[in-house]
């Protein structure tokens, strides 16, 4: 075995965003560039001789082939220890759990989460730190000025690593351990919820179904569901992993997931449904005949949250991302609980969990998870929902009522314009911004605004500041219109608008969110106006 010192030159487009680096699968394949951006995070991160970490990913078309390349780069750069999921896979929230439960130094999780994989389609590289979360901004710029200069990578020229097999082996000096991806991450969940009611719960005749949409999380939920807790065979559908997820969209939201959607429309749906998205982080929650949003089942996890073992003692606090509905804030408000408004990216929630300020977070997005890893994490948004369903003997829809007449019902959706041409995302931004300072206090489709702003966020932990994090637009009696470009595409921009609306009145409580949010819509379009920007007279995907 022979370590390569290979010259090379610095790549354009390696810049990481708020989930690390996405780009085309071809992208990542072409000469020097994994390895360019593999060795810029070793180089970024401060060295890495002596150091451990955990590998894996979702699976994806190249996760297997990239796997081997970052192995054999450890290997030379004189790595002590890469612990990595059998067959190259784990999901992004049990990798998360592997960091912290074996103390490494971080991981590399390769994943392009809820993007679609192929040889045509995308590819992820992430680097989460030792706390399991991912890496901070600090870091990230560190991996792209590194990036910027670099000269040369490091690889060893050695056989590829049998990832097939549960064994400890070595590459070089380094030792490679490769376990079972599910085991560590299926107890864990065991210890934060009551299987044994929801188990009962099962055998007394409450159905679900799961549809991992043929990505990561199938055999992670056929354990938990299917084995551990007694559901019937079957409840996990499109439960097996596919290097392209089956041709789909691994993205869990009614336009992707419309089996699933099917299913719980049907004359005779299960009492509740989920799914989960291309690396296991993201989940959609459906009951029967129902849609539950993302920002309305963080607010009725944070509700709700101590019928749980885990949590029985209450949450230290919450957090939402700054695009996500203002429900959880009423919810704390109500709790005595701290709150806090972050920018779209789950390591602004890192500091807050490692200080203890918050047990729960979430984004609209579909991510939610809590202070037992680093990460948003699906499967345990869906056995927090079983626990509660377990624990009240209620049904969605009887929740939902609670919920709603406590603390109101925010109307609540995203509408997504997808692949925009870039320059023309941003001339929609730059003209927006400009009006800011003028908008208090004007009126738009019978609303008035009373402040706008770009989001800025000062960590309280820390002391950092965050500017830039999307345009504002703050309307009497609680209305919102949010607007930001997405930071997870590999072409183009999406632009995402998120529109929101508080509704107490209880006669006014069962309205389609479409018609409810009319007014906020309509009002989002002439100040913004998206059709003249980019050319687009509805969205590509309204959730």
């Amino acid at each position: 075995m022979t370590i390569k010192n290979l010259v090379t030159a610095p790549i354009a487009g390696q810049k990481p965003g708020t989930s690390g680096l996405r780009k085309k699968t071809a992208v990542f394949q072409s000469p020097h560039f994994l390895e360019n951006y593999v060795q810029s995070i070793f180089d970024g991160i401060g060295g890495v001789a002596g150091k451990r970490f955990v590998i894996g990913g979702d699976g994806r078309f190249f996760n297997r082939q990239a796997i081997d390349v970052i192995l054999r780069m450890a290997a030379a750069n004189g790595v002590a220890e890469c612990i990595v999921g059998r067959d190259g896979l784990l999901s992004t929230p049990a990798a998360s759990h592997l960091i912290r439960l074996n103390g490494t130094n971080g991981g590399l999780i390769l994943s392009a989460s809820h993007n679609p994989g192929g040889p045509n389609a995308d590819f992820g590289l992430k680097f989460n730190g030792a706390n399991g979360g991912p890496a901070s901004e600090a870091v990230t710029e560190e991996i792209y000025a590194c990036t910027q200069n670099i000269e040369a990578y490091k690889i060893l020229e050695a056989p590829t690593v049998d990832l097939s097999v549960e064994a400890t082996t070595t590459l070089g000096d380094m030792t490679v351990t490769v376990i079972d991806p599910v085991s560590d991450y299926a107890e864990l969940m065991e210890s934060l919820f009551d299987f044994d009611a929801i188990r009962a719960m099962f055998e007394g005749g409450f159905r679900m179904v799961f549809d991992s949409m043929l990505a990561v999380t199938g055999p992670y939920a056929k354990e938990i569901f299917e084995t551990r807790l007694g559901a019937k065979h079957g409840t996990v559908i499109n439960g097996e992993p596919s290097h392209d997820f089956g041709g789909g969209h691994p993205d869990p939201n009614p336009i992707w997931a419309r089996e699933l959607m099917a299913i719980m429309q049907s004359d005779t749906p299960p009492d509740f449904g989920a799914a989960s998205d291309g690396d296991g982080d993201r989940n959609m929650i459906t009951g029967p005949h129902r849609y539950v949003s993302p920002s309305d089942s963080l607010a009725i996890l944070a509700d709700l949250a101590h019928l749980a073992p885990a949590y029985k003692g209450g949450l230290a606090g919450v957090a939402r991302s700054m695009p996500t509905s203002c429900a959880v804030d009423r919810v704390a408000a109500a709790k005595g609980m701290e709150s806090f408004e972050t920018p779209t990216g789950w390591k602004f929630f890192g500091n807050l969990l490692d200080a203890g300020r918050v047990t729960l977070c979430g984004e609209e997005s579909a991510g939610t998870g809590s202070d037992h890893v680093r990460e948003k994490d699906g499967l345990w948004a869906v056995l927090l929902w079983l626990n509660i369903f377990a624990a009240t003997g209620k049904s969605m829809d009887q929740i939902l009522a609670d919920h709603y007449a406590t603390y109101g019902r925010t109307y609540y959706s995203r509408h997504d314009f997808e692949a925009v041409e870039t320059e023309n995302a941003n001339a929609l931004m730059d003209a927006l911004r400009a009006k800011l300072p003028d908008l208090a206090g004007q009126e738009v489709n019978g609303l008035r605004v009373q402040a706008a702003d770009e989001f800025a966020y000062d960590d309280p932990v820390d002391g950092s500041r965050s500017e830039r994090q999307g345009l504002r637009i703050l309307f009497e009696g609680g209305a919102r219109a949010i607007f930001r470009l997405s930071g997870t595409d590999t072409e183009g921009a999406t632009l995402r608008v998120y529109l929101e609306r508080l509704e107490t009145a209880k006669n006014k409580l069962k309205a389609d969110p479409q018609k409810a949010l009319a007014n906020v819509i309509a009002s989002a379009e002439t100040l913004a106006e998206i059709k003249a920007h980019t050319g687009r007279a509805a969205p590509d995907v309204i959730t």
